[in-house]
């Protein structure tokens, strides 16, 4: 049997708990000021039976004197309570969102299959920034408006018993209207918050692809799609609002009534003369106090509903489990022997085999290259290699050993991979070629030189530290492609992958690029997967893939010599 997870309030407060020391000073501060409340009503009492009588016991410039020395003291205790609460909020924030971005750089690559960019943006970044508001804003109020109704229930039972126990009467009626509203509330919440990240993905899709969007003139089918997703999420925010108002008004009418049973009680006692001017107005004003502090808990129900839901999406995306670490076996650096064994992969939920009986042989320093119609299994090639899918049966070797024995960042620092999608990061041209090496100045000259970038980066004013932009928004095409190939360069691994490189190249950036990658010949395992097939005519052996599986193989001469499958894509390229 599963065992429940924890709720989102109590992993939260595992976050909190490492800064319990300064969630216990605001705690104190708070209740310092709160004890200051029922000085207010007890200075009114003083002054109202001491102050109006022929002889009063105190002289005159006590009170103003008093009056704001108590407030003085109560802003500094207020003070002090919500600057250590933010101090709190802020580190423990910081510490959910390191968690948050660990789990995603680790998450197994399911993940990504089904969450968008944009909701990874919004978990990791968003959504915490809301839990600062529980803590600066609402938890603040619980803590500060619930001490004060605490001591001020406290001052009224000194002031009457009688009537505070009548007060008492109207909590529980006044907490069963609340919790039906709440329940309400929560369940509206959390639609409103799914809802969101709808039209979260929706702003994702239409940002990502306006290229797309204007080519095919669909900028109003778009429109509209926001529009649907958008006018949902108005919906669902009107009635979570709604409820939430809801809670106002209920708790001031039964608050009201209470009053009202209260205040006429308290005169028929003023009338029999059991309680002096001064003991009525400090009863009614310490009585009006705790329910405005009271009203400000209901109030407060609503932010904690919204920030526990954000908090319960922020939290799922802790609980996505890891990726595998495979073997315990680690490589220095491999001599680039690879191996497929009949591998047989089929994805999840896929009506057949991506690749079926798979077999292929690259020797060390061997330059292969893979070619075939889209959906013939290249790609997926790549991605078992590199241990981001595993295969159903059959075997993958580097070197002679099993990548499922190697543990996966070993693995993965034998490749360098330039892959069709060119992903670059918002930072410097040099920033984007070392990313997450060693900087030698030497090295990324060459590696620039030989992606024929070289040129273009010292002609620029900023030279190797101008900025690319997001994705390299400030590039061509070309230039993006060629950024990519110096980073996998830089890397210096032993095997190289070029899964459609050089497809965005013009012929003479493409030219350089193939003569600074015959240097390596023999000295790095070269796999290439290629449309255009003049690119890989000189590789030492060209696989024709199939439905998953090698349906012919050899060299360019060779295989134009068969004249069936190779010759035929060649031929069909030329027309």
């Amino acid at each position: 049997m599963t065992a429940k997870p924890p709720s989102p309030a109590r992993r939260f407060w595992a976050f909190v708990r490492p800064h319990r020391k300064g969630l216990v000073v605001s705690v104190l501060a708070f209740l310092l000021a709160s004890a200051t409340e029922p000085l207010v009503p007890w200075l009114l009492k003083f002054v109202l039976d001491e102050g109006f009588t022929s002889e009063m016991s105190f002289p005159i410039w006590a009170v103003p004197l008093t009056l704001i020395g108590l407030f003085a003291a109560r802003g500094l205790f207020a003070f002090s309570g919500a600057y250590m609460m933010n101090r709190t909020a802020s580190r423990t924030v910081l510490d959910i969102r390191q968690a948050l971005m660990r789990s995603v750089i680790r998450a197994d690559a399911k993940l990504f299959s089904h969450m968008t960019p944009a909701e990874a943006v919004t978990k990791v970044v968003s959504n915490p920034h809301e839990l600062t508001n529980l803590m600066s804003g609402a938890l603040t109020t619980i803590l500060r408006d619930g001490s004060t109704s605490i001591v001020m229930l406290a001052y009224l039972f000194y002031l009457n018993w009688r009537l505070t126990l009548l007060t008492l009467v109207v909590v529980p009626v006044l907490g069963v209207a609340v919790r039906l509203i709440h329940k309400r509330a929560k369940r509206l919440g959390t639609q409103a918050y799914d809802s969101q990240m709808r039209l979260v993905s929706v702003v994702d899709d239409i940002a990502r692809a306006w290229r797309v969007v204007r080519t095919f003139d669909a900028g109003a089918w778009e429109a509209a799609r926001f529009e649907r997703e958008a006018r949902h999420l108005q919906r669902m925010t009107l009635k979570n609002a709604a409820s939430s108002a809801l809670m106002s008004p209920v708790s001031q009418v039964v608050a009201s009534v209470g009053l009202a049973i209260i205040l006429t009680l308290a005169l028929v006692q003023a009338q029999q003369q059991r309680a002096t001017v001064g003991e009525f107005v400090a009863f009614i004003t310490a009585m009006l106090l705790l329910i405005s502090k009271v009203r400000h808990l209901t109030d407060v129900s609503q932010p904690v509903l919204s920030s526990l839901v954000v908090a319960r999406g922020c939290f799922e995306l802790l609980d996505v489990p890891p990726e595998p670490d495979g073997g315990t076996l680690s490589l220095d650096q491999c001599r680039g022997d690879i191996s497929f064994d009949a591998v047989i992969l089929q994805y999840d939920g896929a009506e057949r085999a991506a690749l079926n009986g798979f077999t292929l042989q690259v020797g060390a320093g061997q330059t292969i290259a893979l070619v075939g119609a889209s959906g013939a299994g290249k790609s997926t090639i790549v991605s078992a290699l590199l241990g981001f899918v595993a295969p159903n049966r059959g075997h993958i070797t580097l070197d002679g050993v099993d990548i499922q024995q190697l543990k996966k960042a070993s693995l993965r620092r034998q490749f360098a991979v330039v892959s069709q999608d060119i992903v670059l990061f918002d930072g410097s041209l040099a920033d984007n070629v070392i990313y997450a090496s060693p900087r030698d100045e030497a090295r990324l000259e060459r590696s620039l030189r030989a992606a024929n970038l070289w040129d273009f980066a010292v002609s620029q004013p900023q030279g190797l530290q101008t900025l690319v932009g997001a994705n390299g928004s400030r590039l061509s095409g070309g230039q993006r492609q060629r950024l990519a190939i110096a980073r996998a360069l830089y890397k210096d691994a032993p095997i190289w992958v070029f899964d459609e490189a050089t497809s965005a190249l013009d012929t003479e950036s493409e030219r350089a690029v193939q003569q600074a990658l015959e240097q390596w010949h023999g000295r790095k395992t070269l796999i290439v997967i290629a449309h255009r097939l003049s690119t890989v005519r000189h590789a030492d052996c060209i696989h024709v893939l199939a439905d998953g599986r090698v349906i012919e193989q050899g060299r360019h001469e060779e295989l134009m010599a068969l004249g069936t499958a190779y010759a035929a894509m060649v031929a069909a390229q030329h027309q």
